[in-house]
Parts: structure tokens; sequence; C-alpha cells
């Protein structure tokens, strides 16, 4: 593992800067992503930092993508943020740049890059990034502009500060964030912000939440759903934490169907942890919150019995 300093070292030395991050961004990627690009082109003008990776879907008031040519991956320094590994990297040119730096909050199971940074004891990758920043004096800047980006993925990734992951640390680090000029309350606003269509969705999950005696439940969304409601898949993420306000749910899978007629697969644990019941079906992340993929029906009901069983196991 390297240190603040070593990576903070080599952004100084660095003329040209790309920063990726995991594909279906959440705040927290989007976050630590442009807080750290804004610190870099406050504190360092002349630099050309960028950010690169695919469509960011609704949270485009969060940050939007930079056009990034293959050119520019030459002889710059790359740095991937909130990403565990490295098939969930957001456009895999990251590997063409002169150096890498890997900076995360997730279990390290692909210890990637020339450098990296893993604390999975953060918050958020959000929160690491302010840790950067302050141990690094005048050579990267905190404005008001990098306060809200990080601020907004430290909201996002601890649910307002309700999740196990929030500590003191956490809240310190809030704290100082807010104390800079921007509008905390709207973002908090933004959070929480869903359309109606959005809203009838939630309502499909109460009807069709299947929760087993275990307290382990399931839900699939069909595509057909999401049509008729004229909504993305993307727009499918406003549900994933709703299973949780249920009494007696206390672990949850929940399918999205893609176009393709796969599933992308939220995993969210108010106990036992899932992140290797995750990694066993093509993805990973947290303990208490993890993705993963399922090629069909049969896959979503597999990874429904192994939470049953890890539900039974951990009560």
């Amino acid at each position: 593992m390297n240190t603040f300093g070593e990576i903070i070292d080599q952004i100084a030395i660095s003329s040209k800067i790309i920063i990726h991050r995991h594909v279906n961004p959440d705040p927290d990627a989007l976050g630590s992503q442009l807080g750290l690009a804004e610190s870099i082109r406050a504190t360092y003008p002349q630099k050309n930092v960028l950010l690169a990776g695919e469509g960011v879907g609704d949270l485009d008031w969060i940050s939007t993508m930079d056009t990034v040519k293959d050119t520019d991956y030459q002889d710059a320094l790359v740095i991937v943020v909130d990403t565990a590994n490295r098939p969930r990297i957001s456009d895999q040119r990251y590997q063409q740049g002169a150096k890498l730096i890997k900076i995360d909050h997730h279990p390290n199971v692909d210890p990637y890059g020339d450098l990296r940074y893993v604390n999975t004891s953060a918050s958020s990758c959000s929160e690491i990034i302010a840790d950067l920043i302050n141990t690094a004096g005048n050579k990267l800047r905190m404005t008001a502009r990098v306060a809200a980006s990080l601020y907004t993925g430290i909201v996002g990734d601890t649910g307002r500060f309700l999740y196990p992951s929030t500590t003191v640390h956490t809240l310190a680090v809030a704290a100082q964030l807010v104390s800079f000029d921007f509008d905390a309350n709207l973002i908090n606003l933004k959070m929480g912000e869903i359309t109606l269509n959005q809203a009838r969705l939630q309502g499909y999950v109460y009807d069709h939440l299947e929760v087993d005696d275990s307290g382990a439940a399931k839900l699939i969304i069909p595509q057909s759903l999401l049509h008729s409601l004229d909504l993305t898949t993307d727009d499918a993420h406003v549900i994933v934490s709703t299973p949780g306000r249920l009494k007696g749910v206390h672990s949850w899978v929940m399918g999205v169907e893609q176009l393709d007629g796969t599933y992308r697969v939220h995993l969210r644990s108010q106990g036992p942890a899932i992140n290797d019941l995750a990694a066993a079906h093509h993805g990973g992340g947290h303990p208490l919150a993890s993705g993963a993929k399922a090629q069909d029906e049969a896959e979503m009901q597999q990874i429904f019995t192994e939470l049953i069983t890890l539900q039974q196991q951990f009560k």
C-alpha cells in the first residue's frame, strides 16, 4: 500500500491526468472523481485534467464526462477512484496511461495499479479524497466546488449518514466540507428527488417483494414494467434501498432486467456479509452493499437461495 504523500507527489509531477471511476456510477463515484479533478485544476491550472467514463444517467447534475481521445493517454497519469476490480472500471482505456493509481474504499480484491491507496474503513471514496486533500497542504486545494462534490459522494454512500459505515471521522469531514460556500440542503434535496413514475415503481416493490421467513427478500424488475413507466434501467436505482424500510427484511436481492435479458443485481444487507456472494456472480462490493450480474431468472433464484442460507446462518 502506498501513502498519500507518494500519490500527491505523483500528481504534482504529472502534466496530464485522466481520472476514471466504475461503470454504472453512483454519487460517490462521480463525487470523488470530480472532487479530485477540481482540486487538481484549482491547484495546478496548467495541468490537463480529464474525467473519463461512459454516461452517468440521471446523475448528470453531479458531473458529466469529458471527451477523452486515445492520444490523451500518452504520458498521462491515470487515477481510478471507487473501483474495486479492473473489469468494473468505466472505459477500459485506463490501461493506456504511463502510470496508474488506484484510490478506493472497497475490499482490495484486485490490487491493480502502480500506486494504490485502499481504506476499507472509510465511508466512501469521497471521504478518502477529502483526507488526501487535507494531507496535501498547498499541493492540493479544497474549494467550494471540491467540497460540494465530495459532500455529495459522502451523503450518497452513507445513505445520508444512516449506514453503519458512518463514523466520527466521516461526520467530521462532512462538517468541514459544509463550512464551504455551497448549498448542502440543495444536494440533500436532489438526493431524495424522484419522479412520479419512480414513485410508482416504489409501489411495485411493496406489492411484489418476495420475503422469506429468514428475513431475506427478492424482487425482479422486468423490462416491460420499466417500459410501461417510461423509465430506464438507470432510473431504477431509486428503489434499491426501499426493502430495507420494511420490518422483518434484513437482506435483499433485486434484479433489474437489462435490454439484453440479463439482470443487473443489487444486493443489500443489514446483517450477513454479501460481498462474497456477489463475487460468485461476477460482481463484488462492500460486505453490506454489493452488485452482481445474473444471466436469467434461474440465476436470480440461485442468488436468492444463497442469500437465504447466509441469512439463516447469520441468525
